[in-house]
């Protein structure tokens, strides 16, 4: 495992997932991680008017698109003109963010869907759990009554009507893949229904006969859940997220295989809406993934108060659906020495174990690529790489199906970057910048290292590290809303005040957290940022402390301008 986050983040899953699946020769390394990075156009608010082209083609960068070129030959001789610039296979998040900016540089854009535009996200994963988590978020509100009326607040018994939930989250998925599919068409992107299988750097066919080339191609085919061998699926019982989701009934007693993101936003739905949940998890702490810190302080807020039990440490080695009047049963073995533990019999069992690579069936036989663990590989650039590890020319892929961080507003900005490199500017992304953000009551969030990636890195390079912390407790909005329960913490270089990583856990933690992305994706230096304003009193100002608290031996990198008179 490489020390970036890119490939770091794997740990977020489960190790029962790394057991073979049963529907699959492939070996998977599925990620726990389920988010979505949607542009605004699909909640509608796009003017819906192509932009002008901006292709912006410089020497240098000609000169490195020369070079690309130079690095691998076409399989065969490539068409003198094709139907489109740009042909992306998939209509996910990744996809969709690719076509809008291709359309913006000017470029001929067709997408390829075999299923529905939206992808996981919109039908089947981000959208519609915000939908549930927004539900449980209000059911929690109203049922913690010392809340209440610390607030002064009175309210009666809580209820909910399960179809009526179920349907809000079904309605917003709707609303949103069409939000998505009318912004497209719109905007003069082709949309191809058929399932995409490559033929050749510029050769795509969709579905059984429909031939389609382009000058340059993007994989976007994202992922699916994994289930673990030893595990029969039932669609009813036992479910994967995909199931979940559509919330066809609330379980007394659900067990959740995997105590990662999915797992972990789950068990607020369930909880909230009056089931008890138990955690099998095949390491030994819960929350493997987060900085141990934030970890610990979660566990406390978000499962101990709760009707949630765990087991660490253990498999689960096979689980049944229920039938003829049976529940579910879940036989645990011991994680390390694989013996038999215990059996678990709960109404219902949800597989939150990861999710695998969708792959299968693109025809990448016929650019000679080979997966890894599922996944396509590629190179920074998105490129992708064949077997002999040499660039396929005019090929990249994106976002779940590549595997360097499953998270779809990671998958669109792949995308993104990969249109500025076909029209001629050099553009590498930096998967350090990029947040992840688990929606429970309250949020977490996080960018770049944690604490001991932080520690391992300094290490291995030898320079110090610091940290700083603030609570939410000392902000005056968290207080007012009752909301204190929080922590932020920032990992930097002491040295030159370069930002490592930086976790939250509190009130709206995910919408807090893209200060700090953006400065590290712009470079920006603590001793810089600790100058900037914050509105008083806001929830940003927890960022705004733990900036200012920071001891940087360096000095100000930049001279503060004199104000202007005006």
């Amino acid at each position: 495992m490489q020390a970036s986050l890119s490939l770091s983040v794997a740990s977020h899953a489960s190790p029962a997932a790394l057991a073979r699946s049963n529907h699959s020769s492939a070996s998977f390394a599925p990620v726990n991680l389920r988010f979505c990075g949607l542009r605004r156009e699909a909640f509608g608010f796009s003017d819906l008017k192509q932009s002008e082209s901006r292709r912006v083609c410089p020497s240098s960068a000609r000169r490195w698109k020369a070079a690309v070129s130079a690095l691998a030959s076409d399989n065969g001789s490539a068409p003198k003109s094709f139907d489109y610039d740009l042909l992306i296979i998939g209509a996910g998040v990744g996809g969709h963010g690719a076509a809008l900016h291709a359309v913006e540089k000017g470029l001929k854009t067709a997408i390829v869907e075999g299923d529905v535009v939206g992808g996981t996200c919109v039908n089947r994963g981000c959208v519609p759990s915000k939908a549930l988590l927004a539900v449980s978020g209000r059911m929690r509100e109203f049922q913690t009554e010392h809340h209440l009326k610390a607030l002064g607040l009175q309210v009666s018994a809580a209820g909910y009507d399960r179809q009526g939930v179920a349907d809000h989250a079904n309605n917003l998925a709707t609303k949103i893949r069409n939000n998505l599919t009318n912004s497209m068409k719109a905007l003069g992107v082709d949309i191809l229904t058929g399932v995409g299988t490559i033929l050749g750097p510029h050769k795509v066919k969709v579905g059984s006969s429909n031939v389609v080339t382009a000058k340059d191609v993007i994989i976007a085919t994202g992922s699916v859940p994994f289930v673990p061998k030893g595990i029969e699926v039932d669609g009813k019982t036992v479910i994967t997220s995909d199931h979940a989701l559509k919330l066809e009934f609330v379980p007394d007693w659900i067990a959740i295989i995997g105590s990662g993101y999915i797992g972990l936003e789950f068990s607020d739905v369930y909880t909230a809406l009056g089931s008890e949940v138990t955690f099998v998890e095949a390491l030994d702490q819960l929350m493997p993934g987060f900085d141990p810190e934030i970890g610990k302080l979660a566990q406390r807020v978000l499962i101990n108060p709760r009707k949630i039990d765990y087991h660490t440490g253990v498999f689960a080695s096979k689980i049944t659906p229920a039938k003829d009047g049976k529940p579910v049963t879940i036989e645990l073995i011991d994680a390390k020495t694989k013996e038999p533990k215990e059996t678990l019999e709960v109404d219902a069992a949800l597989i939150a174990t990861g999710r695998a690579p969708f792959t299968q069936g693109l025809g990448l036989e016929n650019i000679n690529v080979a997966t890894q663990r599922g996944f396509i590989p590629v190179d920074e650039r998105m490129r992708v790489i064949d077997a002999n590890g040499k660039l396929v020319p005019h090929i990249y892929c994106i976002g779940d199906a590549n595997g360097k961080m499953m998270l779809a507003h990671a998958a669109s900005a792949q995308g993104i970057s990969v249109v500025e490199q076909v029209t001629g500017r050099d553009h590498v992304l930096n998967h350090l910048s990029i947040p992840a953000a688990c929606f429970t009551h309250p949020e977490i969030s996080m960018v770049g290292l944690t604490e001991p990636q932080a520690r391992e890195k300094a290490d291995k390079e030898g320079f110090e590290i610091s940290v700083a912390k603030t609570s939410f407790k000392a902000n005056t909005k968290a207080l007012a809303e009752n909301e204190g329960e929080g922590l932020a913490k920032l990992i930097y270089r002491p040295d030159n005040g370069e930002i490592l990583g930086v976790h939250i856990f509190g009130l709206h933690a995910a919408d807090l957290i893209h200060e700090a992305s953006n400065a590290i994706a712009l470079g920006t230096r603590i001793q810089d940022i600790k100058f900037a304003v914050h509105a008083h009193p806001t929830l940003s100002e927890v960022l705004d402390e733990l900036f200012k608290s920071a001891k940087v031996k360096a000095q100000v990198s930049s001279p503060v301008s004199e104000p202007v008179a005006v």
